[in-house]
């Protein structure tokens, strides 16, 4: 049976210097990212593993709420860990790299949405900064394909319908658990997000919102070992 494996990242290590550290981005990938990918396969070789195998990682977040309960808590948090640091790396890219503004149709709803890139900014900002405690921010299509930011404790995400406020399909995310950002930025969790948006990949995050339109989840690549 196929388990998960570490995507590898499409850039290296320093490659979101001065904005993200290379060492926080080292540990982040190769241990905290391993970890939930180790618990996951975890279940998948355990007495419960029917309830998940042959799925694909974004059809386990959406079936997070009708998983037996033996198993809902680690695959809430490890499925979701796995699928959410997956997304998360493909969201960012080498300052000069990539187009460092949204464009497009994403502009325009973005703009119809909240008023202005900026007003979306704020907005995004305040989630990510008043997610109590550990979490992620997001930027999210719902079902009326409408723009809408939310935020989700720990490694929940919008795709856990039956578990998070509000269900949709998030386009761009960002990390807010300290160990994201603790070596550069210690408590200043605003700083780090400010920074963010140095290193968004906007070319990733307006495919990610064609894919949404069309009735699918982010473009991500999931490796299998």
């Amino acid at each position: 049976m196929s388990t998960f494996a570490l995507p590898s990242l499409p850039y290296a290590y320093d490659a979101l210097e001065p904005y993200i550290d290379s060492t926080t981005m080292q540990i982040h990938h190769t241990k905290h990212h391993q970890t939930y990918v180790n618990n996951v396969n975890g279940v998948l070789s355990g007495e419960h593993a029917a309830a998940i195998k042959g799925l694909s990682l974004d059809a386990i977040q959406r079936n997070v709420a009708a998983l037996p309960d033996a198993i809902k808590t680690a695959v809430r948090n490890n499925g979701g860990g796995h699928y959410n640091h997956t997304m998360f790396w493909t969201l960012m890219g080498k300052p000069g790299a990539c187009n460092n503004a949204p464009f497009g149709d994403l502009k325009a709803s973005i703009e119809s949405t909240f008023g202005s890139f900026d007003e979306m900014q704020k907005t995004f900002n305040t989630a990510a900064a008043t997610r109590f405690g550990s979490g992620w921010a997001w930027l999210c299509v719902d079902d009326a394909k409408k723009l809408f930011i939310t935020s989700t404790p720990n490694q929940d995400n919008p795709l856990m319908a039956g578990v998070c406020d509000k269900p949709g399909t998030p386009i761009l995310g960002l990390d807010v658990w300290e160990h994201a950002y603790y070596l550069k930025y210690q408590n200043r969790r605003p700083e780090y997000i400010a920074a963010f948006w140095n290193v968004v990949n906007w070319d990733k995050v307006v495919e990610n919102y064609s894919a949404a339109l069309a009735g699918n989840t982010a473009v991500i690549d999931v490796p299998l070992q």
